[in-house]
């Protein structure tokens, strides 16, 4: 009998669940997509029933639930991190340790408390992994490498913050680890906070920002040298040490003493309500070119210890999928693979198949048939057309009934040509934090307005916020400056310079808005301002469905590219179900919605009440 094991990764950020079975991924799924509380942390009840029942598992025919730190480890970084620093944290301290000795300290008996409402846990093999090594091993294991350097990078674990290891076989071996306060994600992390965004949420905003620093300036120039001598000590192989006299998150409730902050960059903390001004951008690009200069230097160290020709990503700065083209572009290895879930949502497949590798020391085959074992990422729930229609006749929805995905798609990519904004639901959901053409909102990449549009009526959200393409696999050169498939957006790379047009040469004196509706390619809205573009190559093999739409516009518009974007509002989870894909349709300024085999029209919807679909989720 294959073994049956379930990673759990909760109570931080991003919870989530994953069932591996025989060493395959059957089931991945984020606590958030069920809850609708984004980045939900609690554990992830919801996600485990969804697992249980679609497999037809009771808990107690699993082998083994891994989750995915070690939280005694933690408890102990936590004590020595308070002891280093006092007195200075007692105010942390007199709030964090309650907590852990109430709750976390006995997180065994806590998580078969939870196991426990899906039948009897008691006698589960409950099986801890070290966080880093669930990121290493949900970034090697799914690969398609049968051996490569590993580079995990994030905020913390339980100590470490950054691992390089070398993945062969079965096996996972860890050669560097860069250790707690000493981060490169807690570093971007305090840049997010002072820029205004969210920390642990507004990352992905801020590297959507720094495209709109100018590079040549002076200011620009100087902020990267105070990052440098000020903040961070960079050594030669990408190790860094921080200078704590200017962060408070090892001990106190914030990211950063504000007024140290404030005196060596000359800025205020940037509030919500306050201008975006161009310090701000300047300072945005200065720090993402330190990242770069890191994460560089790591994958070298990691080259040189290894010797491989490959190398596997995971963590949340993975995600930084501007670094990653940098990685790509340098040719330092011949070959690259990101995990699509690389945040602590990854965990849970990372700590599944670690136990399942490692742990038991199963046999592992790489698949030359596949890309990779991650499915494209389409590891969530699938809707039936009666689940479906039950919402539609709830709400006396007209439509139209197709039988099958050809006249379908046809429609659809007729529609997007004419300036339409369609929701596109079908299929298995993602996972992972970016949506792949299951759970997405789609227009015409060629429109100058369309990222305005989509942005400020459609998300509702800042409009310098850019948008990736989704691109047809075997068309990804007649865009991009890239060679290999891209099929989870992780890699930022240049649009080829036949796509492009030329931008005025004050272009970066204009105010923020007129950069950036400046017609930059002819396909301008999925086009940065520095000629880049965060792409998702679409293959006929993992998701046919998408790839007949795309191909269906290109049929039209001898364009093989649309601009795709995550279904959902700004601080909303993605759509999971039926009715939140509908919720929000009606909510936005969406022209159509197609949802498994039907098609809706906005028009057609003007006798619903709207003030049943209002809904209000935390700015993020």
């Amino acid at each position: 009998m294959p073994l049956k094991i379930l990673g759990i990764s909760a109570y931080y950020h991003d919870s989530s669940a994953c069932l591996v079975i025989g060493g395959e991924i059957i089931d991945a799924v984020h606590e958030e997509r069920f809850t609708r509380i984004k980045h939900d942390s609690s554990f992830p009840s919801e996600s485990v029933c969804y697992i249980l029942r679609r497999s037809g598992l009771k808990i107690s025919d699993l082998d083994a639930v891994v989750f995915y730190e070690k939280p005694f480890l933690k408890f102990e970084r936590l004590l020595e991190t308070y002891h280093e620093f006092a007195p200075r944290g007692f105010t942390s301290f007199s709030s964090a340790i309650p907590v852990w000795i109430k709750d976390k300290m006995f997180m065994k008996s806590n998580i078969r408390k939870e196991l426990s409402k899906f039948g009897r846990a008691e006698k589960v093999n409950l099986c801890f992994s070290e966080h880093h090594l669930s990121h290493a091993a949900s970034a090697f294991f799914p690969s398609p490498f049968d051996e490569a350097a590993i580079l995990t990078l994030d905020g913390v674990g339980e100590r470490a913050t950054s691992l390089i290891g070398h993945g062969e076989g079965n096996s996972i071996k860890v050669l560097r680890e860069l250790h707690f306060p000493h981060s490169i994600g807690l570093l971007y992390s305090a840049f997010t906070y002072f820029c205004g965004f969210r920390v642990n949420s507004g990352e992905y905003k801020l590297m959507g920002l720094a495209p709109y620093g100018d590079p040549g300036s002076e200011r620009t120039a100087h902020y990267e040298k105070l990052i440098r001598e000020y903040l961070s000590d960079i050594k030669e192989d990408g190790s860094i040490i921080l200078n704590m006299e200017y962060f408070e998150y090892a001990t106190g409730l914030k990211m950063i003493n504000e007024k140290k902050w404030e005196k060596l960059f000359g800025l205020k903390v940037k509030t919500e309500k306050a201008e975006m001004t161009q310090e701000y951008m300047d300072l945005s690009l200065a720090v993402q070119r330190v990242t770069e200069d890191i994460v560089m230097r790591m994958a070298a160290e990691a080259k040189r210890l290894t010797g491989s020709e490959n190398i596997v990503l995971a963590g949340g700065v993975a995600l930084n999928s501007v670094a990653n083209g940098k990685i790509l572009k340098s040719g330092l290895f011949k070959r690259m693979w990101i995990q699509p879930a690389s945040g602590d949502a990854g965990g849970s497949a990372g700590a599944a198949l670690a136990q399942y590798y490692i742990g038991y020391g199963r046999e592992r085959k790489t698949d030359p048939e596949n890309f990779d074992s991650m499915k494209g990422s389409y590891l969530g729930p699938e809707y039936s057309d009666d689940d479906i229609l039950a919402v539609l006749k709830k709400y006396g929805v007209r439509y139209t009934k197709f039988s099958g995905i050809g006249e379908l798609a046809a429609l659809a990519a007729e529609l997007i040509s004419e300036g339409k904004v369609v929701g596109w639901f079908r299929g298995r959901s993602e996972y992972g934090p970016r949506a792949l053409g299951s759970r997405s909102i789609l227009g015409d990449a060629r429109r100058s307005d369309m990222q305005k549009r989509m942005n400020l009526k459609i998300k509702f959200r800042e409009g310098f916020r850019p948008f990736a393409p989704s691109v047809l696999e075997e068309d990804i050169k007649e865009y991009f400056d890239i060679d290999i498939p891209s099929p989870y957006m992780l890699f930022v790379v240049p649009v080829t310079g036949k796509r492009r047009k030329p931008v005025p040469k004050n272009y970066f004196s204009l105010p923020l808005y007129e950069r950036l509706y400046h017609e930059r390619s002819d396909i301008p809205a999925v086009t940065h301002i520095d000629y880049s573009a965060r792409l998702q190559s679409v293959s006929k093999k993992t998701n046919p469905d998408y790839w007949t739409l795309i191909s269906e516009f290109k049929k039209l518009t001898g364009y093989g590219v649309i601009i795709n974007t995550s279904f959902n509002v700004r601080g909303e989870p993605i759509v999971e179900t039926p009715s939140d894909a509908f919720s929000c349709f009606m909510r936005t300024e969406m022209d159509n919605l197609v949802i498994g085999n039907y098609l809706l029209t906005k028009e057609d919807m003007k006798n619903i009440d709207l003030s049943l679909f209002t809904a209000k989720f935390a700015l993020d």
